[in-house]
């Protein structure tokens, strides 16, 4: 049959490794949105004071700056930790709340947030060739009639592509950094970003912030 011929051909490969990264995109998707995005609890406070002084030393930070209580839900906030009002919780390194998701990015989803973002970026990058690839351009009001969902099709894809794409970048480039959103465009507003010594007091040079952030 036909399609046993296109498959000793090896031409059901790219379709079937298509639909597997859509399928990968979306399950991404599900596990960003509903996991805990390092929301902090109250019973972690005590753990907090037995862990202090374990974690990562930064001089630039100056010693007077003690950790406050959230005004909203009463939990003394871990360093870089921030309350979002939409989901009623301080969040651990909070990068920002994605209303796509409809919850917050922050320590430990963030990562997951980043290969869900390269994930949808190839499918999207895919999805365009191959729109783009249907299209043959004529200069006739038959011809439109004809294309015009594959058209907008590709439209679509490329504006879609482009917001993953910018998307991608800035937080790459925030992570070599290793700053956040909410520390990136707060920055005269948090306390122990103002009264630092240098302007980003957690970065140790791209590789080891990158080796840090992902691993």
């Amino acid at each position: 049959s036909d399609l046993q011929k296109q498959e000793e051909r090896g031409e059901l490969l790219q379709p079937l490794i298509f639909v597997l990264l859509v399928l990968c995109s979306v399950l991404l998707y599900f596990k960003v949105s509903l996991m805990d995005p390092g929301f902090v609890k109250p019973e972690e406070e005590s753990k907090e004071g037995e862990n202090k002084g374990q974690g990562v030393v930064i001089p630039q930070i100056p010693g007077d700056i003690k950790l406050r209580r959230c005004g909203y839900c009463m939990v003394k906030q871990p360093m870089r930790a921030k309350h979002c009002q939409l989901c009623q919780h301080c969040v651990r390194r909070y990068d920002h709340h994605c209303p796509w998701l409809e919850n917050c990015v922050g320590e430990r989803n963030h990562p997951l947030f980043i290969v869900y973002l390269s994930v949808q970026l190839v499918v999207l990058l895919w999805g365009g060739h191959v729109a783009w690839s249907g299209l043959y351009f004529e200069q006739s009001w038959e011809w439109l009639q004809h294309n015009i969902f594959l058209l907008v099709s590709f439209l679509l894809i490329f504006i879609f592509t482009t917001v993953v794409l910018l998307l991608l970048v800035s937080h790459l480039y925030l992570i070599s950094c290793n700053t956040t959103t909410w520390e990136f465009m707060s920055h005269h507003r948090i306390s122990y970003l103002r009264h630092s010594e240098l302007e980003n007091p957690f970065d140790q040079g791209i590789i080891l912030n990158l080796w840090r952030f992902f691993c």
